[in-house]
């Protein structure tokens, strides 16, 4: 687990999806010329909501004593049923423009998970969403 002191500009896949009333973007970057998407980027896309809330969401849903490992899990697999099977998806773009911010965390599992090597996490952008897809959402569940 480390901190992301350098932001990433990049274009990729995206799914953008909503998770207890929040909207949130999952990105793929790749490490190398190979392009096999080693990276699970996701943020947060609603205004004024910031990185550490998906932790917290986490940490909410996941076992009291989960390690940052698991956590980084939790929050993996809820983007990939969202881009896996649109539960609450409100986007997917299959090559969009997309910024992730300096700060975060990287998390990297020990073995692949979910096809994923990496979960960097951080304040998320997205190219082309219009405020009204990136605002909160009512939810009947809080996290």
């Amino acid at each position: 687990m480390s901190s992301n002191d350098e932001g990433l500009t990049e274009r990729s896949r995206v799914t953008v999806f909503a998770m207890f009333g929040t909207v949130f973007g999952y990105a793929t970057h790749h490490l190398d010329e190979r392009r096999i998407g080693d990276v699970a980027v996701i943020g947060p896309l609603t205004p004024s909501v910031e990185w550490p809330r998906l932790w917290q969401m986490a940490r909410s849903c996941g076992r009291p004593a989960a390690k940052e490992t698991e956590l980084a899990q939790w929050i993996l697999i809820q983007a990939t049923r969202a881009f896996v099977c649109g539960s609450d998806r409100i986007a997917q773009f299959p090559d969009q423009g997309w910024k992730l911010e300096p700060g975060g965390k990287r998390v990297s599992f020990e073995v692949t998970y979910a096809n994923r090597d990496h979960l960097w996490t951080g304040n998320l952008t997205v190219d082309g969403l219009s405020p009204d897809q990136v605002a909160e959402r009512p939810s009947l569940y809080r996290a």
